[in-house]
């Protein structure tokens, strides 16, 4: 009976050792077992830093087309869409009343001409009189100076009044002569006022491009376009199509990247194309309320696939680094001077301090810290500790 109760004792203590080896097993090989980590290499790659402006397109130049003169459209030969030419011909304009204004002026012109083909001819008698009272006075002074008391002083007188009534009316004829002179300059000018305003009836296009809208038909009545009458109707509105105008916000910190003549990448969705612009001029002063300078960004458009209206993005370029030191953005722990990053050398996580450089949306400028090469922990880095040992799982060559 006691050996069976000693066998039973050993067997027992057997089984409880054995299930003590099974339960101390797990915890050996979890002390063992290592933690896998994703990496990232770091490299060398080009990093530039852009922003995106949206805008819509402006004609180049657009106005309202105005007459100069106010009238009746007696014809207009064009409508909305018709491209013209600089100088063509876009209405006419009625004015009777002008008409009976320039033959005003020009009977004007003509009485002052015969008036003064009068007066010439005047001036010639008078002329003729004045040498005839001369030539008179001279003899009879003469005979009077050498024969003392043959011609009676009161002749000599006389003849002496003659010459000078004579001379006084040469003056005078000369006088009338100037005055319808300058009544025919005058008359002159009023005619050609007249012809100059009567050119103005014909109605012509100021620059090559697209009517846009029309605002009059035949038989309208047209104010004239002049400062003082705000209430004028214009024609035409006409717009300058063949380059298209983009007038961009462009931020206070992007300012000193922006040069004349640089060549820009203008996108437009709804045609899904992109079209090359160039920075025509910028204001050189800020909105205060936006902080933003305009700048107008110049895009040829000789097939007119551009519309005045559409929106358009442009990707300004801030900065550019060209083979800089790079790692992924998402391996970049803390900001400035606290940066850091989990690399892992020889299979140990290292926090290594970093100083960055140029940010992007995927990768960040490495200034100091790093070199080309080294291993760094990408992603989530809850949990991780310095000196700890990890296996490394490279998810993709950075450089």
């Amino acid at each position: 009976m006691s050996r069976i109760w000693i066998a039973c004792a050993v067997i027992g203590m057997s089984a409880y050792l054995c299930s003590c080896e099974k339960k101390e097993a797990p915890t050996a090989a979890a002390a063992e077992s290592v933690s896998v980590v994703p990496v990232a290499k770091v490299g060398h790659s080009d990093l530039s830093r852009d922003i995106v402006l949206t805008a819509e397109f402006q004609p180049y130049q657009e106005v309202d087309v105005m007459a100069k003169v106010s009238g009746y459209v007696k014809s207009i030969k064009v409508d909305i869409g018709d491209r013209v030419k600089e100088g063509q011909l876009l209405a006419t304009l009625e004015i009777p009343e002008m008409a009976d204004e320039a033959a005003k002026a020009e009977a004007l012109t003509q009485s002052a001409e015969a008036e003064i083909a009068a007066m010439r001819d005047e001036i010639r008698r008078a002329e003729a009189s004045r040498n005839m009272a001369h030539l008179s006075f001279t003899r009879i002074e003469e005979v009077a100076k050498k024969e003392k008391g043959l011609v009676p002083q009161q002749e000599v007188d006389d003849a002496q009044a003659h010459d000078l009534v004579a001379e006084a009316q040469v003056a005078e004829a000369n006088s009338r002569l100037n005055s319808a002179l300058q009544k025919k300059r005058v008359a002159q000018a009023e005619e050609a006022r007249l012809k100059t305003m009567f050119q103005y009836t014909s109605i012509t296009a100021p620059f090559a491009g697209v009517v846009t809208k029309r605002f009059a038909n035949t038989g309208s009545m047209i104010q004239a376009g002049t400062s003082s009458q705000t209430q004028a109707m214009p024609l035409v509105r006409l717009s300058q199509n063949n380059v298209l105008r983009l007038v961009l916000p462009v931020p206070e910190s992007a300012t000193p990247r922006i040069r004349v003549g640089e060549t820009l990448d203008v996108k437009v969705n709804s045609l899904g194309r992109t079209f090359p612009g160039r920075v025509a001029r910028f204001a050189e002063t800020l909105q205060m309320a936006t902080r933003t300078m305009d700048t107008q960004v110049d895009v040829q458009n000789p097939g007119m696939t551009l519309v005045p209206g559409m929106y358009a993005e442009v990707n300004l370029n801030l900065e550019e680094r060209k083979g800089a030191l790079t790692a992924p953005i998402d391996a970049i722990e803390g900001t400035g001077t606290g940066a850091h990053v989990f690399a892992v050398r020889d299979s140990v996580v290292r926090s290594v301090p970093v100083t960055v450089g140029l940010e992007t949306a995927q990768k960040v400028e490495i200034l100091g810290g790093l070199q080309e090469g080294d291993l760094v922990i990408v992603g989530r880095h809850s949990g991780l500790k310095d000196g700890q040992k990890v296996t490394a799982k490279l998810v993709g060559d950075e450089g």
